[in-house]
């Protein structure tokens, strides 16, 4: 079981996921935008984060790149969700110090893996 933090803005979006991961064994925390999710982070030190890119009040490159730059919190894996695949997303995500790169509409199976993949290291 993984404490993971969910940062989503979108309420089915969060409802969605955090049910599917709760179902799966772990317990999830939301926030709601990314001040949120980085104030949450370093007062939970989770064991990975969900940051979805496009975040009201900070965004998720923004909150990423304060994390990676944060002595407490730069070990948490951060895995990108983003509905906005185009061309060089991964690279920038990747940029911003996200540790893998997914897209929306989630699909599941191929999101747990990439989960486990970074709760593995």
């Amino acid at each position: 079981m993984a404490r993971i933090l969910l940062v989503e803005d979108n309420e089915l979006n969060r409802d969605m996921l955090s049910r599917r991961l709760i179902k799966r064994g772990h317990e999830v925390a939301i926030a709601v935008d990314g001040a949120q999710g980085l104030e949450m982070a370093r007062a939970d030190a989770p064991d990975l984060i969900l940051m979805d890119m496009s975040l009201p009040v900070m965004s998720g490159w923004e909150a990423t790149s304060a994390l990676k730059g944060d002595d407490q919190t730069r070990a948490i894996p951060v895995l990108a969700l983003t509905a906005h695949s185009m061309s060089g997303d991964r690279e920038r995500a990747i940029a911003a110090g996200c540790d893998d790169f997914d897209t929306k509409p989630i699909d599941l199976p191929r999101l747990l893996e990439k989960i486990n993949s970074l709760l593995a290291r």
